[in-house]
């Protein structure tokens, strides 16, 4: 890694996705007949880790994988990407898995199995506490245990480092949490889960500033995104693109942002070489597959404006 640069920690999941084509998201008692089945790293954690190393910034992760085959593949693909896998461990056990399935529509619904990720605890953190105290940033998700994540918070927070939390999956956080935090970057499902149904994207970045984080991205996809900082928010728009596969948009953005704050960026101006990432990403297949190289996306960005 680079001496120059703190790097990006990734405190977080790693997971193999299986992902299924279908016409459509099935219902309940619905069967299917499938249209594709492919196997591909993924998780929320290694999604970022991947996004932030192929736009060429130092990256290191913090995880754990199963002693599976998938845990040495995921392994292993991590470091092909570029990032410092010194802190991901491998333990007995099976591997995070993700069900998917994506319809031709380029809609998609998820189920995690937690496997490996959800042995991640104190112990884990402390073990390479060096690495996250290393920090430029850390990123974190909710595909670890509550309680790993908020000592990660916690240990941040002593050390000065500054965390970007994406929560996903929403799920109720400690009220102890929300002041550690410096960006929170919900989609627009996420902050209805924390403010429920009704508030508009304004109403919604104020109150969720209201509760003492340092700053608030909503993400919205085709819509592009919404940035907020105590006095001051603003829309950033999107890239137009044919979107055809959505899986890892969100992880790219997160991912690229950090990039794009840690080389000096202001919050929008970072918003927007994120739109663009993520405006490459849903133009392919797969999650980590699809994360552009930094080459690409100033390319993109050059073509564009």
């Amino acid at each position: 890694m680079s001496t120059l640069r703190k790097p990006i920690v990734v405190v977080g999941s790693v997971t193999m996705d299986l992902v299924t084509r279908t016409p459509q998201i099935p219902r309940v008692g619905q069967t299917l007949i499938r249209t594709g089945f492919h196997t591909t790293p993924g998780g929320k954690g290694a999604n970022q880790s991947v996004a932030a190393s192929r736009l060429g910034y130092p990256v290191a992760m913090v995880a754990k994988v199963g002693d599976d085959p998938y845990g040495t593949a995921l392994r292993k693909n991590l470091a092909e990407a570029g990032v410092q896998t010194d802190g991901v461990e491998q333990v007995a056990g099976s591997s995070g898995i993700a069900a998917i399935f994506l319809a031709d529509s380029s809609e998609n619904s998820i189920v995690v199995v937690p496997g490996a990720n959800g042995n991640m605890d104190r112990a884990t953190v402390d073990a390479h506490a060096a690495i996250v105290r290393s920090a430029g940033m850390v990123l974190c998700q909710l595909e670890i245990p509550m309680d790993t994540l908020s000592y990660t918070l916690a240990v941040c927070a002593e050390g000065g480092v500054p965390v970007m939390l994406d929560p996903a999956p929403a799920a109720a956080l400690p009220d102890a949490v929300w002041k550690q935090i410096t960006w929170f970057t919900p989609n627009e499902t996420e902050a209805a889960f924390y403010l429920g149904d009704g508030a508009n994207t304004e109403e919604s970045a104020s109150a969720m500033l209201e509760r003492g984080i340092g700053g608030v991205v909503l993400k919205r996809g085709s819509e592009g995104a919404y940035v907020a900082i105590p006095g001051k928010g603003a829309w950033v728009p999107p890239f137009a693109v044919q979107a055809l596969d959505t899986v890892a948009a969100g992880d790219c953005f997160n991912g690229a942002f950090a990039v794009a704050l840690l080389e000096g960026r202001d919050p929008w101006h970072a918003a927007r070489f994120a739109n663009a990432a993520a405006a490459i990403c849903v133009t392919r297949r797969g999650a980590q597959a699809a994360m552009p190289t930094r080459a690409e996306l100033d390319a993109f960005i050059a073509a564009r404006g």
